[in-house]
């Protein structure tokens, strides 16, 4: 599965989380470190879920750029 991910700077670090996955988050100092955190975090949330029963959401997310004048 390829799930939509959100990174964005956080004071001095970076923050990441899954549109898809409610509560699904990570934290990193560094992009590199906070996209490695959020995969895990991705198959530590999804593990979770099927351990639970929990149906796992298909991704559903999309994420675009749209250019702007500045």
């Amino acid at each position: 599965m390829r799930y939509a991910v959100v990174i964005e700077k956080a004071g001095t670090n970076y923050s990441a989380y899954v549109p898809d996955l409610p509560g699904c988050i990570a934290t990193g100092s560094t992009v590199a470190e906070t996209e490695t955190l959020i995969r895990e975090a991705i198959e530590l949330h999804l593990s979770g879920m099927r351990e639970d029963g929990t149906p796992i959401p298909p991704p559903s997310s999309q994420v675009e750029y749209v250019e702007v004048a500045a």
